[in-house]
């Protein structure tokens, strides 16, 4: 599990196609990270196997190349990290598990008094999860859902969250990764059975015509 709150921004030192992983170059999560630990990665979580003094290996699975931007990396490239939840830690964002639901596509960045308004374009399967002053996690960054209508949402973001994480230098037309609020998919999850039971027979038989 993850909070959202983004500990270091890492550079993409090499990706081997061929095996599916990835070099990323780091400074801070390396002064505890182990092989085996959960690192998340623009929201996305993956396994250190190897752990150097300043940089460390993940392999990402296929399937986790298609429904994440982690397919668009190239060396050179910044993502966001952030180290497994630990119990004992502050929870300053939201319950984050670090598995992307989807890619989402940033339609406008515009300028807010010092803060930054970014509007992102979903889908139906998603923005149903989506409500106003919800939590999203957006490449691993933990934010508040502004304003939803239909599949367009806006999030504000404050300066100090745009320069420590890599939303400063997103732009229109960037894909970005997005986890839903969990707790949105456990309650549908939850109500779906009484749903299918609510026919026009039913409501009749217990008094309500």
């Amino acid at each position: 599990m993850f909070t959202g709150i983004i500990e270091e921004i890492g550079t993409i030192f090499s990706r081997q196609k061929s095996s599916h992983s990835i070099v990323i170059s780091v400074g801070i999560i390396v002064s505890d990270l182990k092989c085996g630990d959960s690192v998340a990665v623009n929201g996305t979580c993956l396994t250190a196997t190897r752990v150097d003094k300043d940089s460390f290996t993940a392999d990402v699975s296929p399937e986790t190349l298609r429904l994440t931007n982690l397919q668009n990396l190239t060396s050179g490239d910044k993502v966001n990290l952030e180290r497994a939840l630990k119990l004992e830690s502050r929870l300053g964002g939201h319950l984050v598990t670090g598995h992307i639901d989807g890619l989402i596509r940033l339609i406008e960045k515009k300028n807010d008094a010092e803060s930054l308004i970014f509007r992102f374009s979903t889908t139906d399967d998603l923005s149903r999860y989506i409500i106003k002053k919800g939590s999203v996690c957006i490449d691993g960054i933990s934010l508040t859902v502004v304003d939803i209508k239909e599949n367009i949402f806006s999030v504000c973001i404050i300066p100090h969250t745009a320069h420590q994480t890599t939303l400063h230098l997103r732009q229109p037309g960037y894909l970005a990764n997005i986890e839903v609020d969990i707790m949105g998919k456990y309650v549908e999850r939850l109500i779906q059975p009484a749903k299918q039971r609510l026919t026009n027979n039913f409501l009749a038989e217990h008094g309500f015509r």
